[in-house]
């Protein structure tokens, strides 16, 4: 009710009680929210990291993409979609220790609502589906998140059979979306125009020669575009994942994009759809670029391995491999010799790259990791030719918990996003508990620019 603050109760009393009275009842009222307050699972395993909140979403474990806002009313919330949950929750985390869950919004059954994107007042959640419909669906949603716990639905927009996928929106006037549209295989990258978000409209498109239905093929390899885009500082060019390739693209004509260069990482290294190149993330200050695959196949089982590595971005129309980051290790007590031993899927899913929200600590010599069943990994580029592990966290497994369904069920827990905020705060979602929020003890950690 009073968000784990004293401060609106004060403000309610300030007239009728005395300050001794007021300061008992503030410390029982901040007892009560401590109490409240979901405790961290114990079990935990970690290098450089300690747990400092846990929040179990009510029973809705198995969140998914994290975007953060920091409020008119100076409160931080943590927005996230759901994989095995129709909808999206809302996380007030002000108080870190303490975060309060506000409340989950139902999505449309039958959807996977995994992925959402945000910036200032405007949120676009995405619509997926494993299946092809008939008719084209609605892909996302646009949402006005001026009221930060009441998001109201503008509008949605229609396209494709099937869905979309990783989106992108970094303000200003388009967002980048990973969709499905008719006429096209695999997903291709749309420019929608949501400077009137109740009329979002197309603004332009790219695709890998190929993807359209007639078009002779161009590459070896199935192409398809996981997303996200991240723009370049002046906005002109942009860098990506694109099934084979990892991408630079012209889109100071948005209506006409054009390759600028690219990486072909598959073949040789796994072949996994567009999950084949999961994520690509620009370091624009040393014209690096961090790369993963995303496995699929539990035990190592996937066509080909999988890969996390540096590349040399300074000449946009030729990127090449710098280097490639160390396999973790299993903690010395496991009783398992490496992580796919272990069960369940083992690599990179996802790394802390929503920096266009100002609310996000920005890219530096630490590289955060959600690395699935090995939970996760901190790596130190500071040497960028020799990537360094420094620190892990490893939430506790939950026995007798059932699988999920869906496509990627498991035996054992697993970390799939991270998210680092301008305090020093790192928010992770495992798929059996639900969200920790940790902080980080080694060298290296960036000064907090927020309270």
């Amino acid at each position: 009710m009073f968000a784990g603050t004293t401060e609106g109760w004060r403000s309610r009393f300030r007239f009728t009680l005395s300050p001794t009275r007021s300061f008992m009842l503030g410390i029982a009222l901040l007892c009560a929210s401590a109490a409240h307050a979901d405790p961290i699972p114990k079990g935990w395993e970690a290098q450089n990291l300690r747990p400092i909140g846990f929040s179990g979403l009510e029973g809705r474990y198995g969140a998914f993409k994290l975007a953060l806002k920091k409020a008119g009313n100076g409160h931080w919330y943590l927005y996230m979609g759901h994989t095995f949950d129709a909808g999206w929750s809302i996380l007030d985390v002000t108080d870190a220790r303490r975060p309060r869950y506000v409340k989950f919004i139902p999505g449309p059954e039958g959807k996977i609502t995994s992925q959402l994107t945000l910036h200032d007042n405007l949120m676009i959640t995405s619509l997926d589906s494993r299946t092809l419909s008939k008719e084209p669906q609605a892909l996302i949603y646009l949402w006005d998140i001026s009221d930060p716990e009441n998001p109201r639905k503008v509008s949605e927009w229609k396209g494709g059979f099937r869905g979309s996928h990783r989106n992108v929106y970094p303000g200003g006037k388009y967002a980048y979306l990973s969709t499905s549209m008719p006429g096209f295989s695999g997903n291709i990258m749309v420019a929608l125009d949501v400077s009137d978000p109740a009329n979002p409209k197309e603004a332009g498109r790219w695709w890998v020669p190929g993807q359209k239905d007639g078009e002779a093929k161009s590459t070896e390899y199935p192409p398809g575009f996981h997303g996200p885009v991240h723009l370049s500082p002046d906005g002109k060019w942009a860098t990506m994942p694109y099934t084979p390739y990892i991408l630079n693209l012209d889109i100071s004509d948005i209506a006409n994009p054009k390759r600028i260069g690219a990486l072909q990482m598959t073949p040789p290294f796994a072949k996994v759809g567009i999950q084949s190149i999961h994520t690509v993330m620009p370091l624009w200050d040393r014209q690096l670029l961090f790369a993963s695959s995303e496995a699929r196949d539990p035990d190592c089982k996937d066509d080909g391995m999988h890969f996390a590595v540096l590349v040399d971005n300074k000449d946009p129309k030729n990127p090449k491999l710098m280097s490639f980051f160390p396999e973790p290790r299993p903690p010395k007590n496991a009783k398992y010799k490496d992580f796919c031993a272990k069960g369940g899927r083992f690599g990179v899913h996802n790394v802390n790259q929503e920096f266009h929200l100002p609310e996000v600590e920005k890219p530096g010599n630490l590289i955060y990791a959600a690395y699935f069943n090995a939970g996760l990994r901190i790596f130190d580029i500071a040497n960028p030719r020799i990537p360094t592990e420094v620190g892990f966290f490893m939430p506790p497994e939950r026995e007798g918990l059932p699988e999920h369904g869906g496509a990627h069920g498991s035996p054992v827990n697993w970390t799939e996003e991270v998210l680092v905020d301008t305090r020093g705060n790192i928010y992770i979602c495992d798929d059996k508990w639900g969200v920790f929020i940790l902080r980080y003890t080694g060298k290296g950690q960036p000064k907090p620019t927020a309270r």
